[in-house]
């Protein structure tokens, strides 16, 4: 059983989302608290596997509360409850970089107590067991080594000493598994050495703990990056604008929401918006935008998948693609595509991922030329765009 706390200081939002944890017959919801000071002895005493939080509450709110989880118990996975507005928006960033897992946007407009529930379950069951190790669902990853289904309650409390960012910095939220070296191991072996040829693309897709590890990554690139990077981040609307806006604040590149017929340029993040897929496409001899409400792919929408499809279109063996920390396997048939291209693709490893499902689904069916911890991960980009051969420490080759 996965035990979980729900923080929340709505007696209906409590109620509705225990109801909706309910229906899964592995996850226990072991408690409530209407507020993080009430959350934090709770924690302490029920020892829960899982946390989920909302972050307007009084007396101590939720961004207050993950700073304090994170300070003392740096394993415990932590999922924010949010609103679909600008000021949600920013919070939750606010509380992924204090150290949340993951996020879920709360019902609105939504038109019976029924509606609700199903729109909770639907997001936060796949989550849960993502980030608690199980295997059960189709959107669940393999289990982390470590965290093991069917472990005691309250195997994930225990403290632990986050990882650091480049830099030394600490990553808030990461935390490598025990028993487990940095950089692998990876479970299968790519098929070709890395590439050594021109980039003229990084194309990077993400999710569950993708806010962070992106950051890290973007704002270690400088401004002169000499091609463009295309991302997709699994995130809704408003969201996708708020942290682009977030990025570009603090990184050397400019990083931009992409819109339609955007030119893509060299020095320049482009950021999926959420709700659209982002594909690239030439016109002449310019690269550009397009965006396009199709069908979900992987439950997602922007899809990785749409993403990598086009680049592969588009750059063919000149793209260098990247998949970083995320739930499910969004990214690997466009993976799949870029490898006949004849691209390279990085994987981040196991061991500094939040959810090693996207990047684990690349390394396991063989697509990965190199699998490599978060902070190693820029300046792979920046040798192999500048004519290098990039980090080779944690290369996976035939």
């Amino acid at each position: 059983m996965i035990s979980v706390l729900v923080v929340d200081d709505s007696v209906v939002v409590r109620r509705l989302i225990t109801d909706a944890l309910g229906d899964d017959p592995e996850i226990r919801v072991v408690g409530t608290a209407p507020n993080g000071k009430v959350a934090l002895t709770k924690i302490e005493q029920l020892r829960p596997d899982l946390v989920t939080l909302d972050i307007e509450m009084p007396i101590m709110d939720g961004l207050q509360t993950m700073r304090a989880i994170r300070a003392k118990y740096a394993r415990l996975p932590v999922i924010m409850f949010s609103t679909l507005t600008a000021a949600g928006a920013t919070a939750t960033l606010d509380a992924l970089s204090a150290g949340a897992s993951d996020y879920v946007t709360k019902p609105a407009n939504v038109g019976s107590v029924a509606e609700s529930i199903r729109s909770v379950r639907e997001q936060i069951i796949p989550r849960i067991h993502a980030l608690c190790g199980s295997r059960r669902g189709p959107l669940a990853p393999p289990a982390r080594p470590g965290i093991a289904p069917g472990r005691a309650p309250g195997a994930l409390h225990a403290p632990a000493a986050p990882l650091a960012r480049p830099g030394g910095a600490a990553l808030p939220g990461v935390v490598r598994p025990p028993n487990v070296p940095p950089g692998g191991p990876a479970l299968a072996p790519a098929r070709t050495a890395p590439r050594t040829g021109a980039v003229e693309v990084i194309a990077i897709g993400c999710s569950t703990g993708g806010p962070d590890a992106l950051t890290s990554v973007i704002r270690a690139l400088p401004a002169s990056l000499p091609v463009p990077v295309v991302v997709v981040q699994h995130m809704p609307p408003v969201f996708t604008k708020m942290f682009a806006d977030r990025l570009d604040r603090t990184a050397a590149l400019s990083v931009v929401e992409a819109a339609g017929d955007l030119v893509v340029k060299p020095g320049t993040v482009y950021l999926a918006p959420g709700d659209f897929h982002l594909e690239v496409h030439r016109r002449g001899t310019e690269v550009v935008t397009k965006l396009n409400t199709g069908p979900p792919e992987n439950f997602c929408r922007p899809a990785v998948d749409v993403l990598f499809r086009s680049v592969a279109r588009t750059y063919g063996g000149a793209t260098l693609a990247v998949v970083l920390t995320g739930m499910g396997q969004d990214g690997k048939r466009g993976a799949e595509q870029l490898r006949a291209a004849g691209a390279e693709i990085v994987a981040q490893d196991e061991a500094t991922s939040v959810v090693w499902g996207m990047p684990g689904a690349v390394t396991q069916a063989g697509l990965a030329n190199a699998v490599l911890p978060l902070g190693e991960i820029a300046n792979h980009l920046i040798t192999r765009t500048a004519g290098g051969r990039g980090a080779k420490s944690m290369e996976v080759t035939r």
